[in-house]
């Protein structure tokens, strides 16, 4: 278990701090330290996320908040925790795409993603980008479509996971473009951009914060952003809508919730500190610089943003016949 704390100072916390001060006085939630549980391995974007939301949340309301990693089966693990926790407030989950992929993958998972969250807000998405080794004899995505027509079934792509966003978003895209490629899993992205930039595997969709030491190192080369606009952090690479696959979106995103039953005024004063914690600069230039746009939903945006999302990839599983026993 690895755990990272963050503690208000009542002077760091300033005037926001005190009405929830006085809310703790009279004895209403939170009285005590929050936990948020990501269901990834520490130093990942996801955590990276998490430790600089959590610092702002924990000034924010007045209590400390705890960053618990539980990594393990593609998010499961974690996610599984969260839904049989205490639906108290003091028990939340922040994770990715991989909670709508999982029930179109997975034949049986510990939990219903349906009925066992709330969710709190839709924190922010990110595009995620086509990268090649950087002597791949292509240039361009369409370029490289053209290179896997001619090399049917001879082309591998990197992901972090089966079931994760890179795998599906791959799968998506060679059903568009009607290319063949074989699907390489790596257990993270670390170890999938190093093979990548070594040549074994061709293709990879990475996120900019997995992909950055590469690009800077020139030991791989982005194509095109998977967003329907362009992102503002690589505002010259073009998307693969625009490259010639209208209709290609793949958005990864970050995402929280809590256990389903947690009282309707704890998310709502959960929904507002997440929201401000969100907002400040320190948070929003650390998403900007990882290529993730803020969002801050509402709960109900956030829950028809999931609905939408699990739909999309249970589509492209079935077609692709992928599943995980």
């Amino acid at each position: 278990m690895q755990r990272r704390q963050f503690i208000a100072l009542p002077a760091l916390a300033g005037s926001a701090v005190a009405p929830n001060a006085r809310a703790l006085d009279s004895g209403k939630y939170p009285s005590r330290a929050i936990r948020v549980v990501v269901p990834f391995p520490a130093g990942g974007g996801t955590d990276a996320l998490a430790r600089a939301v959590g610092q702002r949340l924990s000034s924010e309301i007045g209590q400390p908040v705890v960053i618990d990693n539980k990594p393990g089966a593609n998010g499961i693990i974690g996610t599984d925790l969260v839904a049989k926790s205490a639906p108290d407030g003091y028990t939340l989950l922040l994770t990715i795409a991989s909670h709508t992929i999982a029930p179109a993958i997975y034949k049986k998972l510990p939990y219903d993603t349906d009925k066992d969250f709330a969710p709190i807000s839709l924190l922010a998405k990110y595009p995620y980008l086509i990268t090649v080794p950087i002597d791949l004899p292509v240039n361009t995505f369409a370029e490289f479509i053209r290179y896997a027509k001619a090399n049917p079934g001879k082309v591998s792509y990197a992901s972090s996971g089966t079931g994760s966003g890179p795998h599906l978003g791959m799968e998506l895209l060679s059903s568009m473009a009607g290319i063949e490629m074989v699907h390489v899993p790596y257990k993270g992205a670390a170890p999938a951009n190093n093979d990548l930039a070594g040549g074994q595997v061709q293709c990879m969709l990475n996120n900019l914060l997995a992909a950055a030491a590469m690009l800077r190192a020139k030991k791989i080369k982005v194509l095109a952003v998977t967003t329907s606009t362009r992102s503002p952090a690589l505002p010259d690479v073009p998307t693969v809508a625009e490259s010639g696959y209208p209709g290609y979106e793949v958005v990864g995103w970050y995402g929280l919730f809590a256990p389903a039953g947690t009282p309707a005024a704890t998310l709502s004063f959960l929904h507002a500190s997440a929201t401000k914690a969100i907002n400040v600069p320190e948070v929003t230039d650390r998403l900007s610089g990882d290529g993730a746009i803020l969002v801050a939903s509402t709960p109900k945006e956030f829950a028809d943003f999931v609905a939408a999302d699990k739909a999309k990839w249970a589509a492209v599983a079935k077609k692709a016949n992928i599943s995980v026993d």
